[in-house]
């Protein structure tokens, strides 16, 4: 009863969210004029709704896939980066600018979802199949580490200042032209990563009594890194194609709903789609109607407000440990 409603509140506070980005903006439209032909009408149909859609979902699919790295690596400060999903999409998405093909609009998500599932490929691979989990954190951290390194490289090494200009301006994420060819490429996909990673739930609340407990109760540890690889490839690989990269949403959003949601992981990670989802849209929403010269990206405003969060994590967990 107590995750129903707090799945219905989180998921009444984001239709409102949702209304309320539409008309926010540089330009506020009242909605009155939303379904006009004029202008205002164009706004809405063209740019804001496809817009709040995608943020929805980017913020619903790095909610879970927070929740579940969690869960998963039974980690409070696991994040999808960890993996390093993110990084290889970025890099992926980097290389397409690099070389000059996003002139075409495709390309560059289409090379961030490869990138992204280059670096799934590489995790299992590193991984193994034994399914630990100290295999499972170390080849993500490498995987990371190398994805981030070539980055730089070719940030450094790009040929004109307009390519190395793209690149940095992608990287820190926004969802500023986000247009319905976008919802329509990555809504799907992180809807399927979703569908994976809920399948995560049952095991993911065995693991919590450990490895060797959780594969005594029936858990095939094997089949849940599967599951975690892929759901979280999906759900950060088409985020990070659609949108750049966007930090912490998966870190903070698990903290938030933990206390109210419980701390099973199959408890925590619809609560976390939906804060998430809700997170990004009124994030987006300010970073529209700050006063500034040019938008905010989306990524730094959610860097501005995730590393303080980190940091008072890491200072709680501190004092509990002294």
């Amino acid at each position: 009863m107590r995750a129903f409603r707090l799945n219905g509140l989180l998921a009444i506070a984001l239709v409102v969210a949702m209304l309320l980005s539409l008309a926010a903006g540089k330009v506020w439209v009242a909605p009155s004029t939303w379904w006009s032909d004029d202008l205002s009408g164009l706004i809405i149909m063209e740019l804001r709704i496809p817009r709040t859609i995608l943020g929805a979902a980017i913020g619903a699919g790095l909610g879970m896939a927070g929740a579940a790295m969690q869960g998963y690596l039974r980690n409070p400060l696991a994040d999808p980066g960890v993996f390093g999903v993110s990084s290889s999409a970025a890099l992926g998405a980097v290389t397409s600018l690099y070389f000059g093909y996003a002139m075409t609009a495709w390309l560059l998500p289409a090379f961030a979802l490869i990138g992204a599932g280059v670096g799934m490929g590489l995790l299992a691979l590193l991984a193994g199949r034994s399914g630990s989990l100290i295999l499972f954190t170390l080849a993500g951290v490498i995987i990371a580490s190398l994805t981030g390194s070539l980055t730089s490289l070719m940030i450094s090494l790009a040929p004109t200042p307009f390519a190395t200009t793209e690149i940095v301006t992608w990287l820190m994420g926004a969802l500023t032209d986000r247009s319905w060819d976008d919802v329509k490429l990555a809504v799907p996909l992180i809807a399927i990563g979703i569908v994976f990673l809920m399948a995560t739930g049952r095991s993911l609340d065995a693991l919590t009594l450990g490895e060797d407990a959780a594969r005594s109760m029936g858990v095939n540890v094997l089949r849940l890194q599967w599951l975690a690889v892929i759901g979280v490839g999906l759900t950060v690989g088409a985020s990070v194609a659609a949108a750049g990269i966007i930090g912490f949403v998966g870190l903070i959003v698990p903290h938030l709903v933990r206390p109210f949601a419980g701390h099973q992981p199959s408890a925590v990670m619809l609560p976390s789609a939906l804060a998430g989802a809700l997170l990004i849209v009124i994030a987006d929403s300010i970073v529209r109607i700050l006063p500034s010269v040019s938008e905010l990206r989306l990524g730094i405003a959610m860097a501005l407000l995730g590393a303080p969060f980190f940091m008072a994590l890491l200072f709680k967990m501190h004092r509990e440990l002294a």
